[in-house]
């Protein structure tokens, strides 16, 4: 394989939740700008049998995700990339009835993770398995626990573990995998904290703070950073009464950003340097106009973009948390907004797509909708965009 050969294929990789890095970074040079349903751009459609809003993932000239069909038979799907072609459906977990869920969730909302020759998937409470590449089943796992409105946390791969958070309205709770086997290899309680609603969303992110790593994970009431070796809490900051929180965080400049959740969300920016409790001492910045319940940041050189699920936009200097603008793109939000090919694309919840270019002042470039229902994230690949609705896959090219 030549060497261009090999970058385009790895442009082409989007492995988990918002992407290579996990915030939501794309390497590929070219994407569409403008398209709508009867435009030539939309090079395939793929009908998706039930309903699931984890987000697409790619490798190795496959597109997998996951859906729930009936809410009960919970499914991984294979396309190819190139077609769209359904290669593979396989059922992992059959329920007896569809339990509840909150009217902007599904049953397969958890991304998947792809990982050389191996598809991990998860649904929460409901089961986690491993699949090899041509869609057999490696090991199955179930940790139980009350979900609130459903699963919504989609897993993250760090090292020899699969890691993920069980936050329901019983137990609270991070839990590690191993990788190759599914056996539990730690599961560490989340410390009690005195609020009413202790249920949340999070998927964790590994970063290296002085040649270590650490796993952020947020919770109802606060942020906690873990290390993966043996699960142990290396520190916490207490955010209050936030719960149900799903942004995943970022991290750069020195600075975790984390989203604290429902009733009434901020951003905080956290030095991730510290022992135990840092409530007091290592919050750099907090934001509360405009600050998401749903959608993750995003960090784009020295701003960091969010989007609130009503559609207002915001720029912020990520280290001092200076707001440079704030605009209404109009819509209501949940999917993560994607920074690729040099621009900033935010999907809304119905279909339209507004394109913005990085900077301290607002630009838009284009506003593109399509139909149907959208709260899975747009994913990139070389000269495409990946976009999921409420029934079907579609393959956006450029021109």
């Amino acid at each position: 394989m030549t060497i261009a050969a090999l970058l385009l294929s790895l442009a082409q990789d989007w492995p988990q939740f918002r992407g290579p890095d996990g915030q939501g970074h794309s390497a590929v040079t070219a994407l569409p700008l403008a398209w709508s349903d009867a435009s030539s751009n939309i090079r395939w459609r793929t009908p998706v049998e039930g309903l699931g809003w984890s987000s697409p993932v790619v490798a190795g000239g496959k597109i997998w995700l996951t859906a729930a069909v009936g809410g009960a038979s919970l499914r991984a799907v294979a396309l190819e990339t190139a077609s769209g072609k359904k290669l593979h459906e396989v059922e992992l977990f059959r329920l007896p009835s569809a339990p509840p869920i909150h009217r902007k969730n599904s049953h397969a909302s958890p991304t998947p993770i792809l990982d050389g020759d191996r598809v991990y998937v998860h649904f929460g409470p409901y089961g986690t398995a491993c699949l090899s590449a041509d869609g057999k089943v490696v090991w199955k796992r179930e940790v139980k626990y009350a979900p609130v409105h459903g699963p919504g946390g989609s897993p993250a791969l760090v090292g020899e573990l699969l890691i993920f958070s069980c936050d329901g309205s019983d137990v609270q709770q991070v839990v590690a995998l191993d990788r190759k086997t599914g056996e539990i290899r730690w599961r560490t309680p989340r410390e009690p904290l005195p609020i009413q609603k202790k249920f949340a969303f999070c998927t964790p992110l590994a970063i290296d703070v002085a040649g270590k790593t650490q796993v952020v994970l947020p919770t109802a009431g606060a942020v906690t950073s873990y290390d993966p070796a043996n699960g142990r809490a290396l520190w916490t900051v207490r955010y209050g009464e936030g719960y149900s929180v799903v942004p995943r965080p970022v991290f750069g400049h020195g600075l975790v950003f984390v989203g604290t959740g429902f009733d009434r969300p901020t951003l905080i920016a956290v030095r991730p340097d510290g022992r135990g409790d840092v409530t007091d001492t290592h919050v750099a910045w907090t934001l509360e106009r405009g600050a998401p319940h749903n959608p993750s940041p995003l960090l784009v050189g020295d701003e960091l973009y969010v989007v609130s699920d009503q559609g207002i936009a915001t720029c912020i200097d990520a280290r001092t948390g200076k707001v440079h603008w704030q605009e209404r793109l109009g819509g209501a939000f949940s999917a993560s907004p994607l920074f690729a090919a040099g621009r900033i694309y935010f999907l809304d919840e119905n279909g339209a797509t507004t394109v913005v270019k990085p900077g301290k002042a607002f630009e838009k470039l284009a506003r593109n909708e399509v139909k149907g229902r959208t709260l899975a994230s747009l994913v990139p690949l070389e000269g495409a965009l990946l976009l999921r609705t409420d029934t079907q896959l579609l393959r956006i090219a450029a021109d």
